[in-house]
């Protein structure tokens, strides 16, 4: 399980250091509706889930495309995190929301949602670490068989 901060998480001292000058420190990570973040990044949302648990849109910027994601509950997010993950890719998460995308669009929106980038699982064959976690209408063919 890798859980990568983008930032420094751990001796920072006074976070004031010559470090400040090569990456900005992100905003306060963003709260609100799916609509609201979405025009936090800059994004008219197009959606394509609309329901109680899960809210879902796909968006285009200048940086390029992503989905963005929110939640009903941090539950619901952390399953479809977990879910996810398996097909890889670098997520922007933040407080029952998720922005997907690739590296270089997640990096720039968190300049603009704050939140944390966490990367998914590079999809190989052999992942024998499975739980057996429901996949529902999710079929991969893609390792010969």
């Amino acid at each position: 399980m890798t859980l990568a901060a983008a930032c420094g998480s751990g001796n920072d001292g006074d976070g004031r250091g010559g470090d400040a000058d090569k990456a900005p420190k992100p905003p306060e990570t963003a709260t609100g509706s799916l609509e609201q973040i979405a025009e936090k990044a800059e994004c008219k949302p197009n959606i394509q889930t609309d329901a109680a648990e899960l809210r879902q849109a796909n968006c285009t910027t200048g940086d390029g495309r992503y989905v963005l994601a929110t939640f009903a509950t941090d539950r619901g997010q952390r399953e479809w995190i977990n879910e996810a993950n398996d097909y890889g890719g670098a997520y922007l998460v933040g407080r029952k929301w998720v922005a997907v995308g690739e590296p270089k669009v997640v990096t720039a929106l968190r300049g603009r949602l704050g939140g944390t980038v966490e990367t998914g699982a590079q999809h190989h064959s052999g992942s024998s670490g499975d739980t057996g976690a429901s996949e529902e209408g999710h079929t991969h063919t893609g390792h010969g068989g």
